[in-house]
């Protein structure tokens, strides 16, 4: 293409153009900027700057030119332009400026009405500062003032680039995190060391007016944030409005010449005065880095500025780790600042680390920011742990107690709170969650087993164990939200085992002691009642002292429920120590049973005490009966101790019965039993008077002793039979005493039965006798000897050959005979059916 020649309709007169000068700055910028090279030939005669006021090239006298602007014919040698003038030499600066700006490419579009295209020069080299020479550059937030990409001729979405790199706006900071992330080339090193235009080489007349205060490179808008992958973003910077002219344009060039620099220490400080810590420690970084560069800005700075300023950003971001666990939810934005801090500091040790050789040192690298993180959750952690003041008090709860819930509460919620807000703030490398789990555990164990060591009393005793055997391990560390993340870091017992087994002895033989204590206490004021003139309580028509029973029963129990609460095994080692604490104590009740039994048969409620104290031995029989083993000699000794008890409360309260039915059953033998009948209604009169006295019993015992006096009348009415009183030697008078006796038996058992007698093993015994009595064969005889003595095997020949008096009509051979079988019968297979073994033969 060829310039337009003078006089077209495209181009003004060159009078105009050199009045105007560079009044029409935009678009004769706009060619300038976009035809760097042909403007430069128009210097030589070549191409020509236009000074008009749209674009358009100079008239040449050899070359007409047409409407559109091209050559209209020929390839005469273009005119020179006349370049003396102020505005000429000002178009030549411009060009020979912002070539090297913007390299030949990404050049930036400025409105004009009219584009006139130059013929192309030769091609020139690069411009070291082209995109292509400089790589990838740091972002920097565009200025208020620029235009949106689209409206400076670029592509939506393009990077824009300025003499360095990418503008600084919303990917500001990403940038510098790449810079981290290749440290081997130091920031300095990417700046191009080309010396700062003067604005009087540029432009003369509006140097104050285009002069504006650089924005620090990297720096955030307010609205600063951190992304999900670690770095530092802004947003919520509007675009600026396009400067129109080339006054805009060069103030812009200046502007990104001078954030080209490193930032200074008065720009960090800024920053860490508006809290944006992450931005503050990666331009300390770079900071740091163009000082081991010697560039100009580091070596401007000393690096006693630098630790100053890292000092005061340790300081922010340390002060607010340690406050984690309470900022986690009330100002998560701040904690995630300093969590980047400390990853950004971290990330260029290990870079550092990377790079040099372990025994090159370096006075501030390592800055080790890692160990004093953790330096600083122990001291957060202690420091919470210890500030009891947050729980609450709780009433009745001693110092150790309320220490114990304390540090066990604030362990279990801290914990949570680092799994649902503050772990995932940190890579996985910080195992943030074991590091926070084991301090809190190592503080509580150390607490505990401070506690162990000192002397304690019983129920703090309790409370720790407690908490080592089943508050912490099952509550605590089986909770749901922490149960996974704790299984992963296996932290161990509150106590060594050692010291864990003697504070257990400990606990077992106080608990001993107390329980034993507390049923010494019981019995006293069990006796303390009986000797007082006021007769027992009724429950359900039952005489009772039960609160003994109660007290005692409950004092058992609950000590091994409590040790139980603790452990299986602790509470296994207390019931075995206890269960050989009931027997005795029921010995010693025994015992005062006994003495209260001989020395009060004159107190007015003598009898209804008695009975009492047997409903009382139910309670205790039952506790052993449904809580003991089998095997456990305890419980044999517990059972046969409640049975003395109650059979010797039995033989006080029949005592008076039987001594009334003595003098009646001897009326059988001496009447030769002529009126059994009328002897046996008078025996059931008596007895019957003397049960209606024991319904007060509980009803186990109220049969007890209905079938003692059962066993008691049968008894006695076969030692009528033993007495040797009575012999008949005609078979008529032994049937007629056979069917006397049926005839007893009967009634007896009758009776017995409607008084809830449950012996009826009792009712076989006079009928066989009168059995044995009516027979008179010698075989028939046999057999129902040695039914008999089947059925009660502790009949002996004294009985049988006392009894077989009677049968007068026997021989000596045949007496002996029948003794003989007696003594090759077998034993009986209900071997507690004791009946003769009481009957005394005179």
């Amino acid at each position: 293409m060829t310039p337009v020649p003078p006089g077209s309709a495209a181009s003004p007169a060159p009078g105009k153009a050199h009045h105007r000068g560079l009044g029409a700055g935009p678009q004769r910028a706009g060619w300038a900027l976009r035809h760097p090279l042909q403007s430069r030939r128009a210097l030589g005669g070549t191409c020509s700057i236009p000074t008009g006021g749209a674009p358009s090239t100079q008239h040449h006298p050899s070359r007409p030119s047409g409407p559109s602007g091209h050559a209209a014919g020929g390839s005469a040698a273009p005119q020179r332009p006349a370049w003396g003038s102020p505005s000429r030499r000002r178009g030549f600066l411009v060009s020979l400026w912002l070539e090297p700006l913007f390299g030949g490419e990404a050049r930036p579009e400025f409105p004009s009405r009219r584009r006139a295209p130059c013929a192309p020069g030769p091609a020139s080299a690069p411009s070291p500062y082209s995109r292509a020479a400089r790589g990838r550059q740091p972002a920097r937030p565009p200025a208020r003032s620029r235009p949106p990409p689209a409206a400076r001729g670029r592509p939506p979405g393009a990077a824009a680039h300025g003499p360095i790199g990418i503008r600084n706006g919303s990917e500001g900071c990403i940038g510098a995190n790449r810079q981290l992330e290749n440290p081997a080339t130091s920031v300095a090193e990417q700046i191009p060391a080309r010396p700062e235009p003067s604005g009087d080489e540029i432009w003369s007349r509006d140097q104050e007016k285009m002069s504006e205060r650089p924005e620090a490179a990297c720096r955030p808008s307010r609205a600063s944030s951190i992304t999900s992958n670690g770095s530092c973003t802004s947003a919520g910077d509007s675009p600026e409005k396009g400067k129109k002219g080339i006054k805009g344009i060069l103030t812009s060039a200046l502007k990104k010449m001078k954030k080209t620099k490193p930032p200074s220490v008065r720009q960090v400080l800024d920053l860490l005065e508006e809290q944006k810590l992450c931005d503050a420690a990666q331009h300390l970084i770079v900071l740091e880095k163009s000082r081991s560069s010697k560039s100009e800005e580091g070596l401007n700075t000393s690096q006693q500025d630098i630790e100053s300023v890292y000092e005061i950003l340790k300081h922010k971001v340390f002060s607010i780790l340690k406050d984690s666990v309470l900022l986690a939810k009330t100002n998560p934005e701040l904690l995630q600042q300093a969590v980047e801090a400390l990853k950004e500091q971290e990330k260029e040790d290990q870079n550092y680390m990377s790079e040099n050789p372990p025994d090159e040192n370096m006075q501030f690298r390592p800055r080790k920011w890692k160990e004093l993180w953790m330096a600083t959750v122990k001291e957060s952690v202690e420091a919470r742990m210890k500030d009891t003041s947050r729980t609450p008090r709780t009433e009745n709860l001693s110092t150790v107690g309320q220490n114990l819930l304390h540090m066990g509460k604030t362990m279990k919620e801290d914990l949570t709170v680092v799994v649902k807000y503050i772990k995932q703030l940190y890579p996985p490398e910080f195992n943030v969650f074991g590091i926070y789990a084991e301090l809190y555990h190592n503080y509580f164990a150390s607490q505990a087993k401070e506690n162990a060591e000192s002397h304690l009393e019983d129920k703090d005793i309790y409370l720790l164990l407690s908490w080592v055997h089943n508050i912490y391990p099952k509550d605590m560390r089986k909770d749901h939200v922490l149960a996974e993340e704790l299984e992963k870091v296996k932290l161990g017992s509150l106590l060594p085992s050692s010291l864990s087994k003697e504070l257990e002895k400990k606990y077992l033989d106080s608990e001993e002691a107390a329980v034993k204590n507390s049923l010494s206490k019981c019995l006293d004021k069990e006796i303390q009642r009986w000797k007082e003139d006021q007769e027992p309580e009724k429950l359900n028509g039952h005489f009772q002292s039960e609160l003994l029973a109660i007290f005692v029963i409950q004092s058992v129990y609950s000590g091994q429920k409590r040790a139980k609460d603790i452990s299986v095994a602790v509470g296994e080692e207390l019931s075995h120590r206890l269960s050989k604490e009931l027997p005795a104590f029921l010995r010693s009740y025994k015992d005062a049973f006994e003495d209260f039994k001989e020395k009060s048969r004159k107190h007015r409620y003598y009898r209804p005490i008695l009975i009492a104290n047997i409903n009382n031995c139910w309670n205790f029989r039952d506790y052993a009966e449904k809580n003991m083993a089998e095997k456990d000699d305890n419980k044999a000794s517990i059972l046969s101790t409640l049975s003395d008890i109650e059979n010797s409360g039995f033989d006080v309260l029949l005592q008076q019965l039987f001594a009334q039915l003595k003098p009646i059953y001897k009326k059988f033998t001496e009447n030769k039993w002529d009126s059994s009948n009328e002897i046996m209604n008078e025996i059931i009169k008596t007895t019957s008077k003397h049960i209606s006295d024991f319904q007060t019993l509980k009803d186990p015992f109220y049969h007890a002793i209905v079938e003692k006096i059962h066993a008691r009348l049968v008894k006695e009415y076969i030692v009528r039979l033993l007495k040797r009183k009575v012999s008949l030697k005609s078979p008529a008078q032994q049937q007629n005493l056979a069917q006397h006796i049926s005839k007893n038996a009967a009634d007896l058992e009758a009776f017995c039965t409607s008084k809830g007698s449950q012996a009826t093993w009792l009712n076989s015994a006079l009928p066989k006798l009168a059995e044995i009595i009516r027979l008179q064969d010698l075989g028939a005889i046999k057999i129902e000897v040695a039914t008999l003595a089947t059925t009660y095997p502790d009949i002996r020949k004294r009985h049988l050959e006392a009894f077989l008096h009677i049968k007068a009509n026997l021989s000596r051979s045949e007496l002996k005979s029948i003794l003989g079988y007696l003594a090759d019968t077998t034993v009986s297979t209900l071997p507690g059916a004791l009946l003769f073994s009481n009957v005394n033969v005179s």
